[in-house]
């Protein structure tokens, strides 16, 4: 069909020109249906009215197909609640279209809901929005739509599936939503608009900046070069290599994939993980997962885009941790466990630092290291 050449096109387009939300819609799986008037979609696929779609130009099919990858994005599919479905998805409209439009994103089709002074009066955040558009009780004619303010570009639907299995999808999309950014970092096509739309999605609880600063100083690498003599004896005669001490060594990022870590928990550890990446820049971080065993392992090196997926869902063991970590000879200059702390094996205090950062705030009393208690 030639509509599905045309998604195709739009799908490359927005990989080329715009990869981090090029790199959501090239995994998202899409349909051709008539059950649609415009295009909708619920999380988990994206369908399109197919002669909907042949009235719209190129650029404004881009428009609508990364579109509609932001609404997942958003978790507009899985937080709707008791809201109104129209006007939830009326708010959704007005803060993706103005992203879009200031991104320069392909071209919003006529009629699309655009209006930068709602998007500021609401905050520029969908819940905001939503309380400062008017209910259909308060229509005062407008062009029929039911509350006067415009018909939204597609239909935004609700998540099938159980709450848990919603949530399990929303904790899904963060993960994909970090992806897609390191993605898009990696090829430099990471505007200021989308690094800040990606900071409100993935909303970081730990300011790593401010955590990892004492840690820093005991981790940064004491390279020593001969390139560039040390100043402060050259008046003395004497020609001694420089320390760089700017660069940060290898990391060790634990992830608790235990039975008490929900998917909401685990993707916020991504989200801190990414985190630290960006902040700290460590020359490698090595991330073990782990329950009461160490279940993988994974190492990134500077120049590798990061993800975090779980592993494991039993019991919980600290001290397995350690042992992994000496029996593979990894020389860390810090360790980081992202952790609910409940667990009581925490084995010997090894010969680095050692920071624990716990998602409950009564769950804060470690042997050795420091505790951080990840903030709501």
């Amino acid at each position: 069909m030639e509509i599905e050449k045309r998604l195709s096109k739009a799908k490359t387009s927005l990989v080329l020109e715009h990869p981090f939300v090029g790199n959501i819609a090239l995994n998202m799986p899409f349909k051709v249906t008539d059950e649609v008037p415009t295009a909708a979609t619920n999380g988990s696929e994206v369908r399109f009215n197919p002669d909907f779609c042949d009235g719209l130009s190129d650029e404004e099919l881009k428009f609508l197909v990364a579109h509609e990858c932001m609404h997942p994005m958003l978790e507009h599919p899985f937080r709707r609640g008791e809201r109104d479905i129209r006007k939830w998805n009326q708010a959704g409209d007005f803060i993706i279209n103005q992203l879009l439009v200031d991104e320069g994103i392909g071209k919003m089709p006529k009629g699309g809901l655009y209006n930068s002074d709602i998007w500021q009066q609401g905050g520029g955040t969908t819940d905001g929005i939503y309380k400062v558009l008017p209910t259909e009780s308060d229509d005062k004619g407008g062009d029929g739509s039911g509350n006067g303010v415009g018909n939204p570009l597609d239909e935004c639907l609700d998540a099938e599936g159980s709450p848990a299995e919603q949530e399990q999808q929303s904790a899904q999309w963060k993960v994909k939503v970090a992806q897609a950014a390191q993605a898009a970092k990696m090829m430099g096509k990471m505007s200021a608009g989308v690094e800040r739309f990606v900071g409100t999605v993935l909303k970081p609880k730990v300011d790593w900046r401010e955590v990892l600063q004492r840690f820093v100083e005991k981790c940064k690498d004491d390279t020593r070069s001969w390139a560039r003599p040390n100043r402060r004896f050259l008046p003395q005669g004497m020609y001694l290599p420089s320390t760089s001490g700017e660069a940060m060594g290898e990391l060790v990022v634990a992830v608790d994939c235990s039975g008490s870590i929900s998917d909401d928990e685990i993707s916020q550890f991504a989200a801190e993980v990414m985190t630290i990446k960006e902040d700290s820049n460590p020359s490698a971080i090595h991330v073990i997962y782990f329950d009461h065993r160490v279940s993988h392992y994974e190492k990134f090196t500077r120049d590798d885009e990061l993800h975090i997926e779980p592993h494991g869902g039993g019991g919980t063991a600290f001290s397995p941790v350690f042992d992994y970590i000496d029996e593979h000879n990894i020389e860390p200059v810090a360790c980081v466990f992202l952790t609910d702390l409940y667990c009581n094996d925490f084995g010997d205090e090894p010969p680095f630092p050692t920071l624990w950062v716990t998602t409950e705030k009564d769950s804060t009393n470690a042997p050795f290291g420091e505790v951080v208690v990840m903030n709501d």
